[in-house]
């Protein structure tokens, strides 16, 4: 017979009942579950309330305020050979400074070196963006308060120029109307202007005035000329103070030691000639190329107007302090001599304390032959001049930097 009835002894179980396809659960367990919620929601209610009590978050950022008697600085292409310097200085100066740059051709490593000399909150900060991102760059305006904007980051090549111009119109001339839009949609009142000698073309009259026509011969200087004409445009009906500066070429180093040139390895046939006679000093490349020996000057070679970084860096925070609002000043930064090739060559012998193997080979193409400036002007309305004129003396600064830094910076440039 079988036997119906529970043993006292065994526990009673409560399960779910199902009733018209509905399953109703356990008490116990629905007690249980609502407990946890309200435990959840309590934990969270408390991590909420810490967090607004935090004077971390209640804290804005410094770069996102205006502070009397603090100019805050947006330098473009900061981790680049000239915008890197131009920080420091700035930083040195106590301006507040925000470096963006891509780097693309700039330096992780400079950032880093300007990081540790200058620690303090709200002294730097550096964003990685691309310029050529209009959402970036409004984000960008939009969460920083800027008084002023140094606008040096470019491509600058004219070799590279002539075999991939749509890349230097994108990148100079597209990126520097977004940036103007940026500025002027967010009240920034003024733009200091990186341009270049390469606006002039080849000038038949030397030396070069600021009202020397612009007559360029290589996209990288009809992209360069095309930025300053959207700046110039804009500035009629705007009360923007606006600097524009055209310097001619850099060379020198920190001289300190703090920073340096260092450019990409695949750019190194593109680069900069001083960098191409330490690379040959260093063994890194058998020889110097020089590229044309027929030009119609003193020996055949280019003739140059050399500018130290530190003089160039110095022009452009004297135009800084200068800025008039609806105003706009163009400057030439330059010596005003010019020096050749072989001169330079020969500078740099000495310099470096090598004898430099040394190729002629022809023309590079969209080169001219003599380049270098009337700085008259910045002189009479900056109170300018160049100090660093002897080359010896500026590329033994960038040697002794480039013998210390073997590796350039040896900081990858990955963004993690």
């Amino acid at each position: 017979m079988l036997n119906f009835v529970r043993s006292r002894s065994q526990p009673r179980v409560t399960r779910p009942i199902a009733m018209g396809g509905m399953d109703y659960a356990d008490p116990k367990r629905k007690g249980n579950f609502v407990g946890k919620v309200l435990l959840a929601a309590a934990l969270t209610s408390l991590c909420i309330i810490m967090l607004k009590q935090s004077p971390t978050l209640n804290s804005p950022s410094p770069f996102s305020l205006r502070e009397p008697g603090v100019t805050h600085v947006l330098v473009t292409g900061g981790a680049g050979y000239i915008g890197s310097h131009a920080a420091l200085r700035l930083l040195k100066e106590n301006y507040r400074v925000t470096i963006v740059d891509n780097l693309s051709r700039g330096n992780l490593g400079a950032v880093r070196v300007l990081q540790n000399l200058f620690p303090e909150p709200g002294r730097l900060q550096f964003i990685y963006a691309d310029l050529g991102d209009a959402k970036s760059v409004n984000k960008i305006f939009l969460e920083n308060k800027f008084d002023a904007v140094m606008h040096f980051a470019a491509v600058a090549y004219v070799g590279e120029s002539t075999v991939d111009p749509l890349k230097y119109y994108h990148n100079i001339t597209s990126n520097t109307l977004l940036v103007l839009e940026s500025m002027a949609k967010h009240d920034v009142k003024t733009l200091i202007y990186s341009s270049t000698c390469a606006t002039y073309g080849e000038p038949e009259v030397m030396p070069i005035t600021e009202e020397t026509k612009q007559n360029p011969i290589n996209p990288y200087g009809r992209a360069k000329k095309m930025a300053e004409d959207i700046i110039l445009d804009f500035s009629r009906n705007s009360d923007m103070a606006v600097m524009i500066l055209r310097y001619f070429n850099v060379i020198g180093s920190d001289p300190e030691g703090r920073l340096g040139e260092a450019p990409r390895p695949e750019l190194r046939e593109q680069g900069r000639i001083s960098g191409a006679c330490f690379d040959a000093a260093r063994g890194i490349i058998p020889g110097l190329k020089v590229r044309g020996t027929d030009y119609k000057t003193t020996d055949g070679t280019c003739v140059r107007d050399y500018i130290d970084v530190t003089d160039l860096v110095d022009a452009h925070v004297k135009a800084l302090e200068k800025a008039q609002p609806a105003k706009v000043g163009i400057y030439n930064v330059g010596t005003g001599k010019g020096s050749s090739v072989k001169e330079f060559v020969d500078a740099c012998k000495k310099a470096t304390g090598v004898n430099i193997k040394v190729d002629f080979l022809e023309r590079r193409p969209g080169d001219y032959a003599e380049v270098y400036s009337d700085p008259t002007k910045i002189k009479r309305e900056l109170n300018w001049t160049a100090k660093h004129t002897d080359l010896k003396e500026s590329l033994q600064a960038a040697w002794r930097w480039q013998k210390s830094h073997r590796d350039g910076y040896g900081v990858s440039n990955a963004i993690y």
